[in-house]
């Protein structure tokens, strides 16, 4: 493809709350065995973009960890490949990213270097799939500066903390409002855009001499009357992980067998990096019904409409329901969780008890001691 990929993997969410006190978002496990970040690495290489930079910032360790090898994703290749790109002190700036525009802004070498012509700029906490050589078809056909990925939201969905655009009969987005307090319309940005390189470097470059460092508010808003900046309605599923609530339910959507059948048995695939564990162990006595169950974990309970990570351990007697259980989590014997999600390495004590009210998700977070008797 004539394009390079940048995925934007540096920002941090208040609305995470304790989820992302130890990892960014874009690590935030989804759907059993994955991170968030799989999906937009996944479409890269699926629409056969080569070279990809990561730029991350905020609680990277364990991001940078899950993007230690490349080869998950096939960007292990003498031309092109992976790239990840933290806030680095140097001559001219010494500052973290103050923004979407300036973490590019920063890391400006990377795309002068290149010689792709075309450049597509994903956020990392977003939950789709899609090709990105047809919205690049779709950015030259309409001689566009920026094209900007969007989708119709349901009138029920509460819009008002994305970016809302209006678009013409022809698609040209004629306004473009950052998370307005009243939205005008449903159609929202996806965060993934399309922009000609050089044109993509001139505009940072200006930027930066103003002292600007949003992408949206200072390239797309800012120049929406100037450029031809156009929409791309994509029709299938996208979630965005922004908050608890969001990314509980994007959990929950697959417990829905349509669209674990859209991401895992269509084509093309989510790829993701693979652990040596062995496959699930399910005891005498156990009863599991419409949850994902991933490899190293072992089940003595009962288990209903929930989503357990890898290597956690259920004792016996557990009843789990409407519930995350994330990575190496213990709990013990008799213990009943609902409408919770549970940190990950944690240890639930025996006879514990922990409920979400109606409508709000309880995040449990314990430290005891698993071993003691």
């Amino acid at each position: 493809m004539r394009a390079i990929g940048i995925i934007l993997a540096g920002g941090s969410s208040y609305r995470m709350k304790e989820l992302s006190t130890k990892r960014a978002v874009c690590a935030m496990p989804v759907a059993g065995s994955y991170r968030s970040i799989d999906f937009a690495l996944s479409n890269m290489t699926n629409s056969h973009i080569q070279k990809v930079a990561v730029l991350t910032q905020y609680n990277a360790r364990s991001l940078n960890e899950h993007l230690s090898s490349s080869k998950w994703w096939d960007f292990g290749r003498k031309q092109g490949g992976l790239y990840v790109m933290t806030p680095s002190v140097t001559a001219e700036s010494n500052a973290w990213y103050r923004g979407t525009a300036d973490a590019i802004a920063q890391n400006l070498s990377f795309l002068k270097n290149c010689h792709e012509p075309y450049v597509v700029i994903a956020s990392g906490d977003c939950v789709y799939k899609l090709d990105y050589n047809k919205v690049l078809e779709y950015h030259i056909a309409k001689k566009a500066d920026i094209t900007v990925v969007c989708k119709d939201m349901p009138a029920s969905e509460n819009v008002d903390r994305f970016g809302i655009l209006k678009m013409n009969e022809e698609s040209r987005i004629e306004e473009f409002e950052e998370k307005p307090v009243v939205a005008k319309s449903n159609t929202i940005s996806c965060g993934i855009y399309v922009v000609r390189r050089r044109q993509l470097i001139e505009m940072l470059e200006k930027c930066a001499e103003e002292e600007r460092y949003d992408l949206v508010k200072d390239i797309l808003i800012r120049y929406k009357n100037m450029k031809r900046i156009y929409g791309y309605k994509m029709q299938e599923y996208w979630s965005n992980i922004a908050s608890i609530d969001d990314y509980f339910n994007t959990n929950m959507d697959f417990l829905k067998p349509e669209i674990r059948d859209y991401f895992f048995r269509q084509y093309p695939d989510i790829y993701s990096k693979v652990d040596d564990l062995p496959p699930a162990k399910y005891n005498v006595g156990v009863s599991v019904k419409n949850s994902l169950v991933s490899s190293g974990c072992i089940v003595n309970g009962t288990v209903e409409n929930s989503v357990i990570f890898k290597k956690a351990y259920i004792g016996n007697n557990c009843y789990i329901k409407n519930s995350i259980i994330l990575n190496d989590v213990y709990i013990g014997d008799n213990t009943h969780i609902e409408n919770c999600i549970v940190e990950s390495h944690g240890t639930i004590r025996a006879n514990s008890y922990h409920a979400g009210e109606e409508g709000k998700i309880k995040v449990v977070i314990e430290r005891s001691d698993r071993y003691v008797i």
